[in-house]
């Protein structure tokens, strides 16, 4: 398989990058076959993986070409600055699309999961079913509150990955990435203090500023800049802002990837009004390019900035295993681990240590990363095909979530509602939002392996959104 991925990977990118212009006859089957020294059949999945995404289109009797044009759909708008900061809505529109998780016959378009059958994870079944069988009585025990020392060492090493210095006596081991927030906001914040958040944002942290007591400002967004740092300064001069919280890595849910210049300006801003920020970096691992963008914490000169981190989106969710750079908050973060659930369960960590000090995870890194890219832009084909005229579609440069906005008078949740009655699932714009602003947008995933049944469930939602606007005009 990662054969014609690998090939259709390659060709892509030259199409992208213009080396084969609009209307020009591509090679051969043949002469690619003879050329990458593939079969025939595999020269001939990647031109079909290609033209799923829009970037070939085949002339019978004549060959592949690069289409003479192909439209990308515009990027969904920035959204307009908040007057005053509010509190979160109620979480029962999350708890909904949690319970959709379960359900097996459902296309599940809308939740963060990422592909947990990739064949580059068996090392890792491998070590957990190992551990399972062999661990001696002391698994059983409390392990270290910071986390198991082999484990921490690894991240230590994978911090130098991103750019900054974390010696393992200076990270502390979490139940996932969701923990990790959670201690950060909980050191940083009192009820009813305010935290400016980039927005739209991922729908667990709201949640968490709403268990705390919270309120958020929300500072909107460009799907390619990422937060307006205009916006941020007018809500920092004006309100008594407790700590800002950024995705600036593969954004969840707009993609974005924060060019260098902007990081460095969000950070002169955190320093000049003395506010530290929460730096949410799941998905920095899932760039697309290389090598990896540093994480924000790499510009951290006073250690304001609490990273915060999980493998729950490279590797698998139910690993809980996840961790927090706190910076000078160190020993408040310990104490609020310990208070909030103790050590974090030992078992897994094990398995995580031996996956990645055996040297399995760059391969894995680099299968999903193709993996996601390709099917980010065959989604987005999807969208453009299948989707109303006028759709804004984002363009993630990391991850495997696509956002897509509607006409302003659309309402994503009633949509959500009619394709249950399909066997799909979405997340509505809404849960992404304080004040359940982007009732007219929508996130889908393209992380597993694409079917048959993916293009249906695309091809289905286009068709329903049309019907209810055709119905409403």
């Amino acid at each position: 398989m990662s054969r014609y991925l690998d090939l259709a990977n390659t060709l892509g990118s030259r199409i992208e990058r213009g080396l084969y212009g609009a209307g020009v006859r591509l090679p051969s089957v043949r002469t690619l076959s003879l050329e990458y020294g593939v079969s025939l059949t595999t020269v001939q999945q990647a031109y079909r993986w290609l033209e799923m995404a829009g970037l070939v289109e085949a002339r019978p009797r004549s060959g592949w070409y690069v289409p003479a044009t192909r439209p990308a759909p515009e990027l969904p708008k920035m959204g307009k600055p908040d007057l005053r900061p509010t509190d979160v809505s109620e979480w029962g529109q999350v708890q909904e699309l949690l319970d959709l998780e379960s359900e097996s016959e459902t296309v599940q378009l809308g939740r963060g999961m990422p592909d947990v059958e990739s064949p580059t994870l068996r090392p890792l079944r491998a070590a957990l079913a190992r551990e399972g069988r062999h661990a001696g009585i002391a698994s059983l025990h409390y392990n270290d509150m910071q986390g198991v020392p082999a484990l921490r060492e690894q991240l230590s090493r994978l911090a130098v990955d991103a750019g900054y210095l974390a010696p393992p006596d200076s990270l502390i081991v979490t139940t996932g990435c969701q923990e990790a927030l959670s201690c950060a906001v909980r050191i940083l914040c009192a009820p009813g203090d305010i935290v400016a958040i980039a927005s739209p944002s991922y729908h667990g942290m709201m949640q968490i500023l709403k268990e705390s007591g919270v309120q958020v400002f929300e500072i909107p967004s460009d799907p390619l800049q990422g937060i307006s740092l205009e916006a941020l300064e007018l809500a920092l001069d004006r309100w008594p802002v407790k700590a800002i919280q950024v995705t600036p890595n593969a954004n969840n849910p707009l993609g974005y990837t924060m060019p260098e210049h902007r990081r460095l300006g969000l950070i002169r801003l955190a320093q000049r009004f003395d506010v530290p920020i929460i730096e949410d970096d799941i998905n920095g691992d899932l760039v697309y390019g290389w090598p990896r963008p540093h994480a924000l914490k790499a510009l951290d000169e006073d250690g304001r900035v609490l990273l915060c981190s999980s493998f729950s989106k490279t590797l698998a969710p139910g690993l809980r295993v996840g961790w927090i750079a706190p910076g000078r908050y160190f020993d408040k973060a310990l104490r609020m681990k310990y208070t909030g659930s103790g050590p974090t369960a030992a078992l897994p960590q094990i398995a995580v240590a031996e996956f990645l000090q055996k040297g399995h995870y760059p391969a894995h890194l680099r299968r999903i990363r193709r993996q996601y890219q390709r099917q980010r832009d065959i989604m987005i084909e999807w969208v453009r095909r299948y989707f109303p005229e006028g759709t804004r579609v984002s363009h993630p440069q990391g991850g495997f979530t696509l956002w897509i906005e509607l006409p302003e008078s659309f309402d994503t949740h009633a949509l959500d509602s009619m394709l249950k009655d399909n066997g799909i699932a979405i997340a509505h714009g809404d849960i992404f939002s304080a004040a359940g602003k982007y009732r007219n947008c929508m996130r889908l995933s393209h992380a597993s392996v694409f079917t048959p049944r993916t293009e249906w469930a695309v091809r289905r939602i286009g068709e329903t959104i049309g019907e209810i606007l055709h119905s409403t005009c």
